[in-house]
């Protein structure tokens, strides 16, 4: 059974930088596309980065790239968001999940089943 663990969030300023981890257990990430999707209140869920497993392939929405880089570490399966340049907008909860589906590089939620807790990340001064 897919299960993930999110950690790393927490109350930064304007400008300052986070990385977020994601630990998946109950399967390899072989295979798998994991993406990072965020949540603010009264806003749906969105998309923010995938990766392959491989490490070789990645995406961004518009609104993180340049700032946000995402990574693996297989050996740990694991995976991390560096956030840099934070934003106040970038506050959210944040989630990973993964997909074998070939769609899931679209970063639409319904493509994933299995999500963790998530870990809020609030950027205010």
């Amino acid at each position: 059974q897919l299960q993930f663990v999110e950690s790393g969030g927490g109350l930064v300023q304007p400008g300052a930088s986070l990385r977020l981890s994601c630990a998946a257990s109950g399967f390899t990430l072989d295979d798998y596309v994991i993406c990072w999707f965020r949540q603010a209140p009264g806003k749906e869920r969105e998309g923010v980065s995938c990766i392959g497993s491989s490490g070789d392939m990645t995406n961004y929405a518009s609104s993180v790239k340049g700032r946000f880089s995402i990574s693996t570490d297989n050996t740990k399966s694991t995976v991390y968001l560096r956030m840099n340049s934070l934003k106040p907008e970038d506050t959210a909860v944040y989630y990973c999940a993964a997909s074998t589906k070939s769609t899931s590089w679209y970063r639409r939620p319904a493509d994933f089943g299995a999500w963790g807790q998530g870990t809020q990340v609030t950027v205010s001064s």
